[in-house]
């Protein structure tokens, strides 16, 4: 027998809108940073992810328990060299934890914003600790 995929055609359908509901969020986080922050996007990939692995909590000092809800992967502009080879940037968003911990539209758009910008200033040579004294922590 071949086999079929879990759960109900509408359950399915759900999930693809939830899908395409976050993803139109994380389009008008990025849509809304400014010039000159906004040109740095072009050297990062924006992936969107259901749940971060073990491996990625695992190697930010997570136990299995726990979640985040982004994660910038790659060089910060800041420490480019000219000999060095390019390596891919990737801001990874976390869609099941951001969804489970902000329910309410308002405040899940909010929080993906602010995730995306966090993961942006990691990119740009900020981190967690300078983030925490601007208040974006």
């Amino acid at each position: 027998m071949a086999k079929r995929p879990r759960g109900s055609p509408r359950a399915h359908a759900r999930a693809r809108t939830r899908a395409a509901s976050f993803e139109a969020l994380v389009d008008r986080a990025i849509a809304a940073i400014p010039a000159p922050y906004s040109d740095a996007l072009r050297e990062v990939a924006i992936v969107i992810d259901d749940e971060p692995s073990d491996a990625q909590l695992a190697d930010n000092g997570l136990d299995v328990d726990d979640s985040m809800y982004g994660l910038y992967e790659g060089v910060p502009r800041t420490d480019y060299a000219a000999d060095w080879a390019a390596v891919p940037n990737r801001i990874t968003l976390f869609r099941v934890p951001l969804e489970e911990d902000f329910p309410d539209a308002r405040e899940l758009e909010s929080e993906v914003r602010m995730t995306v910008l966090h993961e942006l200033a990691h990119h740009l040579g900020i981190d967690d600790e300078r983030l925490g004294e601007l208040g974006a922590g």
